[in-house]
């Protein structure tokens, strides 16, 4: 029973290391983006006709945290997955330990990829589509918050989702998915895949759509990519069995 305490208090401890060096991490980053941050901010408004109000001093920094924290997280991920996987890697087979390392870098780069995506396709035309509707009727006028809290709303939970694909292969390289049970739950996951996208955008059906529909082409892709992952596993254990 003692034995049994012990390793449990070293692996919190080693739990606790980690986390604090990925939070370490975090801040290092978190100012390292402040730096650069005022040049982020001049890119991100390039193509706005007027500048954007603040109603004091305060929205300034919020906005400019903002910033510096959503490149803090993107450029945290892979240390963060890092040490996740340094953590549970005793707890794996070799094969299993390999092929997790192997999808690290992933995380980082579908993140980039989903944030991208959400700025360059649908951030434009949910805004587009929003000023439009004002045409003739208000001024429009954005504070530098609301422009950029609109922004991450529509950009930042793409990063997390577009990940979705990646993550599913993961699973069904460890055998914890396949194609047919993602299929089976197809239902369930485009719900939840719906209520997702009601909660992270406007209050409206079109923006609703724009983003609904890039969710469920998603899902079919990580199936589709279950299905190949699972294919090239089926065909390599038969293998390994007759060396065995």
């Amino acid at each position: 029973m003692k034995k049994r305490e012990t390793h449990l208090i070293a692996h919190l401890e080693e739990l606790r290391q980690r986390i604090i060096k990925t939070l370490l991490t975090f801040i290092l980053f978190l100012i390292t983006g402040f730096l650069f941050v005022q040049d982020i901010y001049d890119w991100l408004i390039r193509d706005l006709d007027e500048k954007l109000a603040v109603l004091g001093p305060g929205d300034i920094l919020w906005v400019y945290m903002m910033i510096a924290g959503v490149l803090a997280v993107a450029a945290t991920i892979p240390v963060a997955a890092f040490q996740t996987w340094r953590f549970v890697a005793p707890a794996l087979t070799d094969r299993e330990r390999r092929t997790a390392l192997f999808y690290i870098p992933g995380l980082f780069t579908f993140f980039i990829l989903g944030i991208v995506f959400g700025y360059v396709v649908l951030f434009p035309l949910v805004l587009q589509f929003l000023i439009g509707l004002s045409a003739g009727h208000f001024q429009t006028m954005f504070t530098a918050e609301h422009y950029f809290r609109f922004m991450m709303n529509l950009t930042l939970p793409f990063g997390f989702l577009f990940e979705m694909p990646l993550i599913v292969m993961f699973l069904t390289s460890l055998g914890i998915l396949n194609p047919a049970k993602l299929s089976k739950m197809r239902k369930i996951s485009y719900f939840a895949l719906i209520v997702v996208s009601v909660v992270i955008t406007p209050p409206d059906f079109i923006s609703d759509v724009l983003v609904i529909v890039p969710l469920l082409v998603l899902y079919e892709l990580s199936i589709s990519l279950s299905a190949l992952i699972y294919r090239k596993k089926t065909a390599v254990q038969p293998g390994a069995e007759a060396q065995g």
